[in-house]
């Protein structure tokens, strides 16, 4: 019998898949590893930042050689522009800066990724661009700095004058920084870190209203023509010439919501100025009326009556303007003057009524040298008045306050029941004047006051005194026809005529007894501006106006008079005097 052999074992066949599977996998396994011994915890070879190699070094490495080479780069100025202005940033005070650790982390390849480790054995390194961190809050502060020197303030184009010649100013754009826009326009040119290029940061911009061409062809269609020569103007008769630098001086260019410049005239200026006020000042400026006088009973005209002329303002600049772009016999024109007429004319007096002298009054007075100013300054300002029908005259108003700048000196007058020195002492001579030509007139009085005593060269209650701001001397024309003032003085007398048509044949003045009669007392003063004082009786009394007309009385009106005794003063030394 034969012995058993025991069997070899047969290994299952495999399939081809799996045989190269095994095979990829042993084959990975080892790339891997072989991996992680070259380069595990290296930069790979080649790696640049910015030109600085950094390639085969360990982070360590790698950062302290990027934080010697990086932090000269990130001092540098940044040279940057807003519109034509130019500046710098300083990138540390801006707060911006390279990350180096970030940077690195870019950079190195440690770690246990397979793709990673593997793809390092089959690759290079290359340039990998720096992290760059901003502190914003910095960089807006220096960015805010740096908008107010290098913004620009839109400026518009413009012509002016100046001592007869043109001057022009060029317009100029406007910019004005965005700063949070700034901000991020920065990063590039720090990260790339050019010395030679300027940034151009973000600013908005703002186009000037008046452009050059506006300008040039203001100054080629006006201002030019407007300063090549004189103008001359008439006005009321009377011939001027303005030169450029006198029109200059008020003139003016100014832009419309167009942008369009258009001439524009100081009128009110130039009719103040020396050339023009000494010319146009000369025309009678207020009307006056004819001179009127009495001839016997009738009226006649002395003096024709003259128009008044005004230039205004309006009118000036109105003639002015369009002379400005004519040349040579063009720059020549007429100023339009506003006539203003007189009440009375030589033509008129009669249909007014001025035809006949309804009354005429004289006062005497002793000569003296503050008489004679004040009633003649008074006289010259009522002399030629004219009062409507209707219409009610006041002395205080004529006259004007009784002021050294009105023409007035100190006088003699009564104050307090006292004579004393004032301003416009011996007005009141005028003031009885009219008051009695009113009276003889037979107009209607409205208000009127006598001295507080009675003064001898006036007659008893028909006289009238005035203050300023307390009494005045006023009444009104009631006799139906415009009524004419004539006032005339001496050293030692004054009249007062009243000139219209007459609304009685006659006005008379009947005076009663004195009554109420009272005594005056004895005063004796020391005081520096003492002023002696003869004594008189004081006494009430009545005078009638009595009107006659068609042969008959048709009226009375009665005037009482109450007049306070005129204490005797005597003036003394003051003790001590010499």
């Amino acid at each position: 019998m034969r012995p058993r052999i025991p069997a070899v074992p047969r290994i299952a066949s495999l399939p081809p898949a799996a045989l190269a599977g095994g095979a990829l996998a042993v084959g990975v396994g080892g790339l891997y590893l072989t991996g992680l011994l070259l380069t595990g915890g290296e930069i790979e070879a080649g790696t640049t930042v910015r030109g600085v190699d950094i390639g085969g070094l360990s982070r360590e490495e790698a950062t302290a050689k990027l934080e010697r080479h990086l932090a000269a780069a990130g001092s540098r100025d940044m040279a940057v522009r807003v519109g034509e202005r130019r500046g710098t940033v300083d990138p540390r005070q801006a707060g911006y800066a390279f990350d180096i650790p970030e940077t690195v982390d870019r950079a190195t390849t440690t770690g246990a990724d397979p793709v990673g480790v593997i793809g390092g054995l089959f690759r290079s390194g290359g340039d990998i661009e720096p992290v760059v961190r901003v502190d914003e809050d910095k960089a807006r502060t220096t960015l805010r700095k740096l908008a107010g020197t290098l913004g620009t303030e839109v400026r518009d184009g413009a012509v002016s004058f100046s001592g007869g010649r043109v001057e022009q100013v060029a317009p100029r754009t406007g910019y004005a920084l965005d700063v949070d826009a700034s901000v991020d326009a920065l990063r590039g040119p720090f990260l790339r870190g050019a010395a030679d290029s300027v940034t151009a940061l973000p600013a908005r911009e703002r186009a000037p209203k008046v452009t050059a061409e506006e300008v040039r062809r203001a100054v080629r269609g006006f201002a030019d023509p407007a300063m090549s020569a004189p103008v001359t103007l008439t006005a009321g008769g009377k011939r001027f010439t303005l030169s450029p630098a006198v029109l200059g001086e008020y003139l003016t260019m100014r832009p419309d919501k167009a942008g369009r410049l258009a001439p524009e005239l100081d009128s009110k200026g130039l009719r103040a100025a020396p050339a023009v006020a000494a010319a146009l000042d000369g025309l009678p400026s207020t009307p006056r009326n004819a001179e009127l006088t009495a001839r016997g009973d009738r009226v006649v005209v002395a003096a024709d009556a003259r128009a008044g002329m005004e230039v205004t303002d309006k009118a000036l600049g109105k003639a002015v303007l369009p002379l400005l772009t004519e040349s040579g016999t063009a720059r020549t024109g007429e100023i339009a003057v506003r006539e203003t007429q007189p009440e009375v004319t030589r033509e008129n007096a009669a249909r007014l009524g001025l035809t006949e002298k309804m009354s005429s009054f004289t006062v005497a007075y002793e000569p003296a040298a503050y008489r004679t100013t004040n009633v003649g300054r008074a006289v010259d300002l009522i002399d030629g008045s004219v009062v409507m029908p209707g219409e009610t005259w006041s002395f205080n108003e004529t006259v004007g306050e009784r002021t050294e700048a009105n023409g007035f000196v100190d006088g003699i007058m009564i104050y307090d029941d006292q004579y004393k020195k004032a301003p416009g002492g011996g007005v009141s001579a005028v003031a009885t004047t009219v008051f009695n030509a009113m009276f003889f007139a037979g107009v209607k009085p409205v208000e009127y006051g006598a001295h507080s005593f009675y003064i001898e060269r006036y007659p008893e209650g028909r006289e009238a005194t005035v203050a300023w701001g307390s009494l005045d001397l006023r009444f009104t024309n009631d006799s139906g026809k415009a009524l004419y003032i004539e006032a005339e003085s001496t050293e030692t007398s004054v009249t007062v005529t009243f000139l219209g048509t007459k609304k009685y044949d006659e006005v008379t003045s009947v005076k009663g007894p004195r009554t109420e009669v009272t005594q005056p007392a004895r005063k004796v003063s020391s005081a520096e501006e003492c002023v002696p004082q003869t004594p008189l009786e004081g006494f009430d009394v009545t005078v009638e106006r009595v009107f006659r007309d068609g042969g008959r009385e048709v009226g009375r009106e009665p005037f009482r008079t109450r007049y306070t005794p005129r204490d005797e003063v005597v003036c003394e030394e003051p003790p001590g005097a010499s």
